[in-house]
């Protein structure tokens, strides 16, 4: 069936007289649908884990202070945390870690009490 074919035999006409397209319609209303589902979704998933961990920039601790305690806290190679500190360093903070609020605020509280500045945000 050619496309011209189809559009005329999803045309109708409103009270009005206008045209309309029902396949159109259709079309959009179950893409506005699964849009709906797919958005509730992602507000899931970032209730869940869309929680990000930041370090602040200090002027008290040094680089290897903050390295160790990112490899003991966090989890992370020296690589990895040795690239977060000097992230840290030259543009005030870095996000260190991701993940849902109840995974962070453990390694949030334990960066605290090593007197390194920390916030979970969303």
């Amino acid at each position: 069936m050619k496309i011209e074919n189809w559009l005329r035999s999803t045309e109708r006409r409103t009270e009005n007289g206008e045209h309309i397209n029902i396949k159109h319609i259709n079309i959009l209303t179950i893409t506005l649908e699964k849009y709906k589902e797919q958005q509730e979704q992602d507000v899931e998933l970032l209730d869940d884990s869309g929680c990000k961990l930041v370090v602040h920039n200090d002027d008290y601790h040094t680089f290897d202070y903050v390295i160790k305690a990112l490899v003991d806290i966090c989890r992370h190679t020296y690589e990895q945390a040795e690239q977060c500190t000097i992230m840290i360093h030259y543009t005030g903070k870095c996000i260190v870690k991701t993940g849902g609020y109840e995974e962070l605020l453990p390694m949030h509280t334990a960066l605290l009490n090593k007197q390194l500045t920390s916030e979970i945000i969303q």
